[in-house]
This record gives structure tokens, sequence and C-alpha cells, in this order.
């Protein structure tokens, strides 16, 4: 019986190997995308995983009364060990991100950005293994550095063993050498990739509950009540905070901070002190790939339905001959599974081919063949999923046709019927007009922020990436004169970060007696020329004031709303035991992007509690770029010889751009979901036209006869296609404000949403349908009356 099925089955398939042909492109399609889909969720959500105590591993943070950061002090961990049974270990880590680091091995040289520093405890906890296994270092000052194995390739290309080696630190001339102890496998599906780890007893040490830089993590107990924990470290941390303070209103701000604890599994996508866009997009992709193969299944369901009426005569047959309706179900189950699976094949390869543009557009590694994407067993299930979801229904239609009215010629397919197929389209285009209106948003909101003043001007600024720390401002003052007598050189400036999104440092600043959390940019003469920022009031940085070196500040307008100050010019700021005089008043700029607001920020030449400034800029005349790059890189041995001749830069106004890439990914997204689900869509409307179309091949011939034009038929086929899409639009438009209002609400800055798209993405679906319907009609309008209305 079996043989039999799947005989009648492939005959069935191949005799109408158009629509079959339709069924399995479309699926395919939508299953390709899908599998790509399935394997970067299973990819963003897998991080760290391989730690053995990834389920109770946490990040400690902290809350203050106008932030939240995961950002602790070093004492933090050691007295959380000691205070708490359920911890079974506590160490903490610290990465630098503000410069790179020249190691070298005579001609080999590698320059590395991320040096992870962590203490023994950390690497145990997060499972930072070098090659031959985590070796404690002896005594309090040794650090055991490992670089990735690449770098160590890079360095030492003939090395066969991992025994320790000698290199170099900086430019040739600096003399600084050091040890590196061995090669370490670099995770990059971890939260923790670096280039190379730095490896001690203890870090930090010294440093007071002041010094919020590093990172804690915490392993505790299976079973433990984190949340009871969390209230536990919050009041030994307060206890901690106040040993040391005597002033009863720092008194009164300690008991308004607290401690929370943050799961090692959030930290890759939705982390507590952090941005969860990544998350929103992994979801929204996710749901996109879902929808996508839905369209296809609705595809399948509807052109399956529309076929039944020429497999009537067959079930009716087989029924008087004696046919249960199960073995008729199962028959058609099978056609149907047929099909599925060789649109799973062809999915695979098509999938494979548009991997490489995956990979590139999400920066990731992906791969089909890989045993740990779970694709092998998640394929199988979606496979026999998508048989019954998209074959159950026509496949319980075709096996309940009553053979006395089929065989009798009375045969017709039920309402029930037509306003399920009806339903489906419209909800298929309802779901490619949320596509459509969603990429329109996208491209606007993305224009939008590529033509809106960001209040600085990145463009012919160049930053050079520089080891060396210029906190003093004489210090910097040689190194500023060598590259301004440079042709081409307008100015030149060095600070503690540039506008590319980064966060700054936070301080605690008082005016007026208010004190305020705010940010805080270490800056030196010409940072705000450079930039070209504005001035409101007041004055910027000058030469010509000796103070500005030593007590001057200079905050921008959102600082002087959070403190609500009235003529700042000349008042005091206090912060960091210096009593600052305002001197000048910036306007706003967005060093942060589109997301975040503007910080309040106050920029000074000194701050005993500033970060190293190491962040040189040059504004650069555009048309002798060129020349005066080839003159930088040149002559800086002699300008800066700590770097020596490791010149490496960046234009500001690429890096800055790199902000964009999350929108532009998901623009990428939209744009390839838009055209699939179109695409899917006009294919089923295709064929489903066609069914429509081959059943009123008669009717159209009459009215034919009785006169009417081709102008009058092809409206009459296109009117109930289009009432159908003009539903699709007006149920989607709904949706689609709600979907885009709440995305657009993830920016600070951002557009107003205009009735121009949904009018666009209603007029794109009305004109692709009309086109597609008349196309399929074409041939019956065009037919001749008799051939159809002739009796055989």
């Amino acid at each position: 019986m079996f043989k039999l099925n799947l005989k009648i089955a492939l005959r069935n398939l191949w005799r109408n190997r158009g629509i079959t042909a339709i069924n399995i492109g479309g699926l395919a399609i939508a299953l390709a995308a899908f599998i790509l889909v399935a394997m970067y969720f299973t990819y963003e959500t897998s991080f760290d995983q391989t730690n053995p105590n990834y389920k109770n591993i946490y990040v400690v943070g902290r809350i203050e009364p106008d932030f939240k950061t995961n950002y602790t002090s070093p004492p933090l961990a050691k007295v959380i060990k000691q205070n708490f049974p359920e911890v079974e270990n506590a160490g903490i880590t610290k990465i630098n991100h503000s410069w790179e680091l020249a190691i070298k091995n005579g001609k080999n040289a590698i320059f590395t950005k991320n040096i992870l520093q962590a203490d023994y405890n950390a690497a145990k906890i997060l499972d930072i293994n070098p090659i031959g296994g985590l070796i404690k270092p002896s005594g309090e000052v040794e650090r055991l550095t490992y670089l990735s194995v690449e770098n160590i390739k890079t360095l030492f290309p003939d090395k066969k063993d991992n025994k320790p080696e000698m290199v170099s630190f900086g430019s040739t001339s600096s003399g600084i050498t050091g040890t590196i102890a061995g090669a370490i496998v670099n995770n990059e599906h971890s939260n923790f990739s670096f280039d190379g780890v730095s490896i001690g007893n203890e870090i930090g040490k010294g440093e007071s509950y002041g010094y919020n830089n590093y990172n804690t993590f915490i392993q505790v107990k299976p079973g433990t009540d984190v949340a009871n924990l969390q209230e536990k470290i919050t009041l030994l941390y307060r206890s901690e905070l106040l040993k040391a303070e005597t002033d009863l209103k720092a008194i009164d701000e300690i008991k308004a901070v607290s401690i929370f604890l943050d799961p090692l599994a959030n930290q890759h996508l939705k982390p507590k002190a952090g941005n969860d866009t990544p998350y929103k997009i992994l979801i929204s992709l996710s749901i996109l790939g879902f929808l996508i193969l839905v369209i296809a299944c609705i595809n399948f369901t509807n052109l399956s339905i529309a076929q039944a009426t020429k497999r009537a005569k067959e079930v009716g047959i087989k029924k008087v001959m004696g046919a249960y309706r199960l073995q008729l179900t199962t028959q058609f189950l099978t056609e149907i599974f047929i099909q599925c699976l060789v649109a799973t094949v062809m999915a695979m390869i098509f999938a494979e081919s548009a991997l490489p543009y995956f990979n590139n557009l999400f920066k990731v590694n992906l791969t089909l063949w890989h045993a740990g994407n779970n694709l092998f067993w998640q394929l199988p299930l979606v496979l026999c999923l998508i048989t019954i979801i998209a074959g159950i229904y026509p496949a319980l239609v075709l096996s309940g046709f009553k053979p006395a009215l089929v065989l009798k010629g009375n045969f017709s397919t039920s309402k029930q019927s037509s306003w399920l197929r009806n339903g489906l389209l419209v909800f298929q285009f309802s779901i490619a007009v949320i596509f459509i209106i969603g990429l329109f948003i996208i491209n606007s909101q993305l224009k939008y922020m590529r033509s809106e003043d960001l209040g600085f001007s990145a463009n012919q600024v160049v930053y050079i990436k520089n080891i060396s720390m210029f906190n003093k401002p004489e210090k910097f003052a040689p190194v500023r004169d060598k590259i301004l007598k440079i042709p081409g050189i307008k100015s030149v400036t060095v600070a503690t970060g540039v506008p590319d999104g980064s966060e700054n440092g936070g301080n605690g600043y008082t005016v007026n007696g208010v004190q305020k959390s705010i940010d805080f940019v270490d800056v030196d003469f010409d940072y705000f020329e450079t930039l070209d920022i504005k001035l409101k009031d007041g004055r910027f940085f000058s030469n010509t004031y000796k103070t500005d070196t030593a007590n001057s500040a200079i905050i921008n307008e959102s600082a002087v709303a959070k403190y609500g100050i009235k003529n700042p010019i000349g008042q005091t700021m206090r912060g960091c035991n210096i009593d600052y005089k305002i001197v000048g008043v910036a306007k706003d700029f967005k060093a942060q992007g589109f997301e975040s607001a503007v910080q309040p920020t106050i920029y000074a030449i000194k701050n005993p509690c500033g970060n190293f400034k190491t962040q040189i800029m040059v504004k650069i005349e555009e048309n002798k770029m060129a020349e005066a790059l080839a003159a930088l890189k040149a002559q800086w041995p002699q300008i800066n010889p700590q770097d020596g001749e490791d010149f490496r830069y960046e234009f500001l106004d690429e890096l800055y751009g790199k902000l964009f890439n999350k929108q532009e990914q998901l623009q990428s997204v939209f744009f390839s979901a838009a055209l699939l689900t179109i695409f899917i869509a006009i294919l089923g409307l295709f064929a489903f036209a066609k069914y429509i179309t081959n059943g009123r091949i008669k009717e159209i011939a009459v009215r034919k006869i009785l006169g009417a034009s081709d102008i009058q038929i092809f409206k009459l086929i296109n009117s109930s296609f289009f009432m159908m899409v003009l539903a699709a639009n007006v149920i989607s438009w709904p949706v689609a404000y709600i979907l885009t209002k709440k995305w657009l609400e993830t920016f600070a800055y951002r557009i107003e949403l205009s009735v121009l798209p949904f009018i666009v993405s209603a007029l794109i679906t009305i004109l692709l349908t009309v086109l597609t319907v008349s196309i399929q009609a074409k041939k019956a309008v065009k037919a001749n009356p008799v051939n159809a209305l002739k009796y055989e």
C-alpha cells in the first residue's frame, strides 16, 4: 500500500509540477531564512555556556541614585568571600580599551588592545585556562601574562612548545622587556574575549572603595537564594563605605546605594547595567524568521486547498472501493512530506550559499556543518512540524469528500474553505506590509542619524593611537608644538576619550550645595576647537589664562540643566577635592550617538581623580591629508619616542560611524525580510490567481459573449484580490505603528512617525497584486469563448 501511495503521490506532484515548484520553492526559501536565524539565535544565546559553573556565576554591580553600573572597587570581592559562606569564590577583573600596546619579537610585532587583568580567583571562576593549565602566580607581585594562540604564532612563527618567551614592549628604543608565560585559546564565543590575559594572585591592591573601575564576579553554591544574598551584600557594602565617611550628607547618600547580582547568562544580550538592544534585535530577527516560515506554510495550505477539486473524484472512487479516511489522510500527508523534504534539502543549499553574506553582516563565523549548532535535531523536528502544520488541514479536507456528491459532479469547495483561503492570504500580506513599513521607518531613522547635526565635527579629524600618558599639560606641549609644525595640521589635542560612543568616567560634583553624579572628560587645550564644538556661554580653555591648568572647568548644557544653575559662568563646582571655576558652557553634542541622551559632563584640564589622557586627535586640512599623515608617520619617532615607529591612526568619522552598525544590520534584515515575504506572498498569489481564473473560465466566456470588455473582466477578477490586500493593509497599519513606535523609543533622538510609509506600503502591495493577478488572468481573457463553452 505504501509503495502504491508513493507512486500516486509522485505522479500527482509531477502532473501539477507548476504548483509543486511554487510550493517547494517558496518553502525552501523560507526554510533557508529560518535555518540562518535559528543558527544565529543558538549562537547568541549560548555565550559562556562551556563554563562548567555557568549557572552559578554572577556579576556584582552597583546602583547609585543617578545610574547603574557593573564597575566596582577591588576590596568588595574579598569582603564578600569572607562574610558569606554561600559564596564559593569571588574575584575581580579589569580590561583596558583606551590604548594599544605593541609587543615585539625582533621584526615580528602585534598590537594588543584587550589585555584582560584578572586575579587568580576570577580566572578560576571564568574558566580562563591557558594551554598547559592554570598556574597560581607565586607571591603578590608576579603576573603571569599569556597571549592568544594567534598572537603567539605571529610573534614566534617557528615555536613548537609552550615555554615562556622574552618580548619587548612599546617601541624598539624603549628598552622595556617582559616574559610571556605561554599561550591561551581566545574563546570568541564568550563575553571575555581578549588578545591576552595577565593573571596575578591579587590585583588592585591598595586601592580603596573609591576606585570603581573593576568588575567583580562571584560563584555561589547551587541552590543559593540569590535575592537574599543580594540584600546581604548591599548591607555589607553600605557598612564598608560608612567606615571611612564622616560627612552626614554623604552618609545619607550611601544609604541610597545598593548592590545587584546579574547572572552571567545576561551579560551578552541583556545586562542589567547596559544596553539590551542586541537582545531586542535577536528577538526581532527570530520573529521575522518564524513569520517568513509561517507565510510559506500558509502558501502551502492555501494552494493545497485550492487543488482539492482536482482530487475529488479520486477520493470518491477510493472511498467507494473501501478506503478509510485515515488511509487517505496518510496518503495526502505523504505527498506533503515529500514536498517538505525536498524543500528542506534545497533550503540547506540556499542557506549554505547565503551564509558568507550573513556572517559578514553579523560579524560571526557560523557554519552549517558544526555539531554544536543543533541543526541535526532541529531540522527533522521542523520538517515534521511544517508537514503537520501545512498539511493536516488540506489532508483532512481532501479525505473528507462525500463520494456520492463528488461522483455525481456536484462537488464544490465549502464556504469555510473559501474563507480560510482568503483569510490566510490576508494574513500573508499583512505581514509583508508590516515589513515594508518597518523598512521605510528604519531607512528614515538612519538617514536622520547620518544627516542630523551632531553638535561636533568628526570630518578631517584623525585619532592617533598612542600609549604615552599626557596628564600634565607641560608634558603634551612639546608633542603639540612638533605636530603643529607639519604643513596642513590645523589643531591638535589630547583627552581621556574620543566621541565614539564609549562611556566616560563619572564622579560626584557639588554646585551651590547640590551634589550630583555627572560624567567627566579630561582634556587639553584646543579640544573644543579640534572637534568644532560650539560655545554657548563664556569661553574655552586658553594658554593666556594660567588658572585653566589648575582649577578651570567647562560644563555642557545638560550639566547646567541637571543642577538648575542660573548664570553658571564664574560659579564654583567642587569635585575630587578641587573647587573648579566654571569658565564656559559648551553646547551639547552627541558623543554617545543617538540612542543615549547627551550626558551632563564636566571638562577640565586637571583632574586628580580622572583617567589617563592618551587619546590624541589632530585636525588636518582636507587637501593636505595624505601629505600630513605621511609626515606624521615619518616624524613620529621624534615626536613621540615612546610609540616610536608604531604610528597608527583611525579617521574619527569612520570610528563614530560604527555606532550605526546595529541599525544598518537591522536595515539589511528588514530589507531581506520584506523582499522574501513579498516574493513568497506573490508566488502564492500567482498560483492562487491561476486556480481562481481557471475555475471561472466558463463565466468569463459567457460574459465576453454578452459583450463584456477586457477591462471589465480584468476589473472583475482583480476586485476580490484588491479588497483582500486593502484589508491586509488596514489590519497591519496599527500593528506596524505600535512596533515601529516602540523601536523608535529606543532612541533619545529620533524621527517623528509620518503617514507616508503606510501609504507607500499600500500602493506597493496593491500594485504588485494587480500586476500579478492581471498577468495570470490575461490568458483567460484572451482565450476564445467557444473553447471554454463547447461540450465534449
